[in-house]
């Protein structure tokens, strides 16, 4: 669906100002799909993400820390994110054995199962996209792009100007 469509507006600066506008929308959109599909395993997409990256260390554990920094999202919920979690049983918490100051969280098997489950809904939502390996190729040397160094004076100005 055209982007005009969906925000009924037509009204852009320029291509860039569109291009924007869509990226951001497109995101929304992409997110707003895949927290539909993973609720049947009643997760959401933050929760999904940390588990995303404890499985990228299991069976070891990684420290709160580690995971904010890895995070798609940046956010300072981490640690709710995790109470979560442990909750319902699909990470465990521990403190570390070198530094009693640092909190280690590892995904539990329940939680590695659920986290496949999830995994699979969530491919099927990118397989369905529409766009071809070559284009996703192309849309990733785009976005890549997008946030080159240059991109990043920018975000800087945009900082300063705040």
């Amino acid at each position: 669906m055209k982007l005009e469509d969906v925000i009924k507006s037509s009204r852009f600066a320029d291509e860039k100002h569109k291009a924007a506008i869509n990226l951001l929308y497109s995101a929304y959109w992409l997110k707003n799909s895949f927290s539909t599909a993973i609720k049947s395993e009643d997760l959401t997409v933050e929760q999904f993400n940390v588990m995303r990256i404890l499985k990228g260390k299991y069976p070891e554990s990684i420290c709160v820390k580690d995971i904010g920094d890895r995070l798609i999202e940046k956010s300072s919920n981490v640690p709710r994110i995790i109470d979560r979690l442990v909750t319902k049983k699909l990470a465990k918490r521990s403190t570390s054995k070198v530094d009693k100051r640092e909190t280690l969280v590892q995904l539990t098997e329940k939680g590695m199962e659920v986290l496949v489950n999830a995994t699979v809904l969530v491919e099927q939502i990118q397989r369905n996209t529409g766009i071809t390996e070559s284009e996703a190729q192309a849309l990733n040397e785009l976005l890549e792009k997008l946030r080159s160094p240059t991109a990043d004076a920018g975000e800087e100005l945009a900082q300063k100007t705040a």
